[in-house]
């Protein structure tokens, strides 16, 4: 497909202009799965192994093919797939009249301002751009060619592939999901660089991220130069499964230790620590996990605390922590392989 758009218009679109799409519950399992097609066979293609696959997706279709092959829209339209615009928007119409459906979205890849004003007067909203790795209640794009394999990949993930118009929570974006991006690429990203932060989200309900340390940072009972691994909440996943409920949050919480087992076993960074700490305010969900705990010193309790009250304004969450104040939870490495390797 064409290029995408240039930044400062990539962030207006973030930012809702031309009506765009956000996106969807950010602790949804499902992922709104985009095909672009550029001919009848490979519309074809797309159906065979979508109905082979028992999924829906959003097929992206230009004017000119379904004036070309009108049949072969409506045959997709009528197997229960989201026909969204491509390329050009000279006749959004003819999307419409061969597939008997509703256009609401267009990819907006390639296209200038007038063509989104185009859009955007007649009511068809520009989607976001399609993620190189899934994420919950976002979108990806996936090749003809490569579309049973990908959507194989999607549900061995825990992800659920949907038509884009199906994802939960779908809709228009605003100035906050400018800030929200902005922030996440540059406060979060720079310290994840900087502190060496291992992701571990793979799953569609994973929530851990880890980092190696050279150290045992104090209050821990260990000599200072113990190696040890230090546990991080992916923050938006986190919010998102809160979202849905609290023991949604809480089981994907304890299923991610065991990713973080994995990890220590597989990654050569992690192979020296002897013990894994975390301070947070889910204390109590790790105590209950076997995890010790241990109180921080005040002022450090107050800084910490400080920055989860920031994250918790960054990423919208109305619900209140589990515990007022951090503490610093952890296990020995003996133990917590024990318990979740």
């Amino acid at each position: 497909m064409s290029a995408l758009p240039s930044r400062l218009l990539a962030a207006q679109l973030r930012a809702g202009a031309y009506g765009a799409w956000a996106g969807g519950h950010p602790g949804a399992p499902e992922v709104g799965v985009t095909v672009p097609v550029q001919d009848a066979p490979q519309l074809e293609r797309v159906l065979g192994a979508a109905q082979e696959a028992g999924a829906k997706v959003t097929v992206l279709v230009s004017p000119v093919l379904a004036g070309l092959e009108p049949d072969a829209l409506y045959a997709a339209a009528q197997a229960g797939h989201e026909i969204a615009g491509a390329g050009l928007p000279d006749s959004p119409s003819a999307l419409e009249a061969a597939s008997a459906q509703l256009v609401q979205s267009w990819a907006a890849d390639g296209l200038g301002r007038a063509s989104l004003r185009r859009l955007a007067a007649q009511g068809i909203r520009p989607l976001p751009a399609p993620l190189d790795t899934p994420q919950p209640g976002q979108t990806v794009r996936v090749l003809p060619e490569q579309l049973a394999e990908g959507l194989g990949h999607l549900r061995a993930l825990g992800y659920r592939p949907v038509p884009v118009r199906d994802v939960p929570g779908w809709r228009p974006a605003g100035p906050r999901d400018l800030l929200l991006h902005v922030y996440t690429h540059t406060v979060e990203a720079n310290f994840a660089r900087e502190h060496g932060v291992i992701d571990l989200a793979v799953r569609a309900d994973a929530v851990m991220r880890v980092a190696a340390l050279d150290h045992a940072p104090a209050p821990l009972p260990l000599p200072r130069d113990t190696p040890t691994a230090e546990l991080h909440l992916h923050s938006p996943r986190i919010v998102g499964l809160s979202g849905r409920s609290a023991l949604t949050a809480y089981r994907a919480y304890l299923r991610s230790l065991k990713d973080v087992a994995a990890a220590m076993k597989a990654r050569p960074e992690l192979q020296e620590a002897q013990a894994v700490f975390a301070v947070t305010l889910f204390h109590a969900q790790l105590e209950q996990g076997g995890f010790a705990l241990l109180p921080l010193p005040p002022l450090r309790a107050r800084v910490y605390g400080l920055g989860f009250r920031v994250l918790r304004l960054v990423y919208g969450t109305a619900r209140p922590p589990s515990e007022p104040q951090p503490k610093l939870a952890w296990m020995t490495r003996e133990a917590f392989l024990a318990k979740y390797g």
